[in-house]
């Protein structure tokens, strides 16, 4: 039998593979540093805003994202008919609510959507009773955006006739049901304000950490793929050209 000797040819379908697995893990791996960077300049921003000094709200502000993460001050009076109530809230272990008021600022037709804190839900599956100040009063808390949830299913605009008892809160839908002028932004209200429940608010701390930990496997995956290519790509072959499959 002649000797064989080890030849490198490439396949056409293991190189085809191999090109589209690397060229897709690349793109993952620096898909993942840009949402990295992102969370690090996000992380910039919110230290940054939360380190100014409190903002009054008037009736002349002109307010949009800027002013998330900001310690905002505002005085005015609740519109306690326009509680809407974000169920299924957890403190401590327990099922409850966020409690949503609208707070007509003083000298304006603008209303500030104020996150009241948390309370316990009832066992008979009603809504909680809640105390509303009928005067005027001055909060304070973080700015904050909400957000929907990935996957929604339900009405997006709910009619002003439906039910105060919410899954999740958007501006969007607020301003739709409630059909007032709202600031681009609710109000998490301190907790060394009075008029509010439990307010115990996470610190979402934006993980910088993690993308770049995940760019590190997609890229590892990368380099995964090249040596198994490699290792298809020599056969052996014997002097006269024949391809042998005997590696002995």
């Amino acid at each position: 039998m002649s000797p064989s000797i080890p030849q490198f040819q490439p396949q056409p379908i293991p190189t085809i593979v191999t090109v589209l697995l690397v060229l897709l893990f690349v793109g993952l791996g620096f898909w993942q540093l840009e949402r990295a960077e992102q969370k690090r300049i996000l992380a910039e921003t919110r230290s940054s805003r939360l380190d100014l000094p409190p903002f009054q709200l008037t009736e002349t502000t002109t307010a949009g994202e800027d002013f998330e993460y900001r310690t905002l001050l505002a005085e005015g009076v609740f519109v306690a008919e326009k509680t809407i109530f974000i169920e299924n809230r957890k403190h401590m272990g327990r099922n409850g609510f966020h409690v949503i008021t609208p707070l007509n600022v003083n000298g304006s037709n603008r209303y500030l959507l104020v996150n009241r804190g948390w309370v316990e839900a009832q066992k008979n599956r009603l809504l909680p009773a809640v105390e509303t100040p009928g005067s005027a009063v001055s909060v304070m808390g973080m700015a904050n955006i909400p957000l929907p949830p990935a996957l929604d299913l339900g009405d997006a605009e709910p009619s002003s006739d439906a039910s105060p008892r919410w899954p999740y809160l958007t501006l969007k839908r607020y301003a739709h049901w409630s059909g007032l002028d709202i600031f681009p932004f609710v109000l998490l209200q301190s907790d060394r304000d009075e008029h509010g429940f439990i307010r115990s608010w996470r610190a979402e701390i934006p993980k910088e950490g993690m993308h770049i930990g995940y760019a590190i496997q997609w890229f590892a995956f990368a380099l995964i793929v090249l040596p198994i290519w490699l290792r298809l790509s020599w056969v052996r072959r014997n002097k006269s050209g024949i391809h042998s499959d005997d590696d002995s």
